[in-house]
């Protein structure tokens, strides 16, 4: 638990989360120097299990371990689906996981934001003239 008298230290989680792997990376406040990071990949051996809600939390966990370790207190967080002109724009399954996670790690949260990129009318989508036909 923080303790009311101590100084909050902050920092940046970013969350991407597709449904092929969860990554946590957290970063200082200016987002340049990175603090810690950890990925679904890292934490399980069977490679159809690092997107699961399971890896992403046991990732946030260690990313969050090492954080506390340098300093770090209080987090932001920013999650990211994959996105773009092709990439789904929702997330996967690790993102509910990996922020549930890093509370009860004891971090302070801030702001939660969704920094998916979104086109702005760039390329044409895959599929043709007539669409994907199933």
């Amino acid at each position: 638990m923080i303790r009311p008298d101590r100084k909050l230290r902050w920092g940046v989680a970013h969350i991407y989360s597709s449904y092929n792997n969860t990554i946590i990376h957290i970063t200082d406040i200016t987002g340049t120097e990175t603090i810690a990071k950890a990925s679904g990949g890292m934490t399980t051996k069977s490679h159809r299990l690092e997107s699961s809600p399971t890896a992403a939390m046991t990732a946030a966990k260690m990313a969050s371990q090492t954080a506390k370790e340098k300093g770090i207190n209080a987090i932001h967080i920013r999650i990211r689906a994959p996105g773009g002109h092709n990439g789904p724009n929702s997330t996967g399954p690790g993102a509910q996981a990996a922020v549930r996670a890093l509370t009860r790690a004891g971090m302070k949260i801030g702001a939660i934001e969704e920094v998916t990129a979104t086109p702005h009318d760039g390329c044409r989508k895959k599929g043709g003239k007539r669409g994907r036909r199933m």
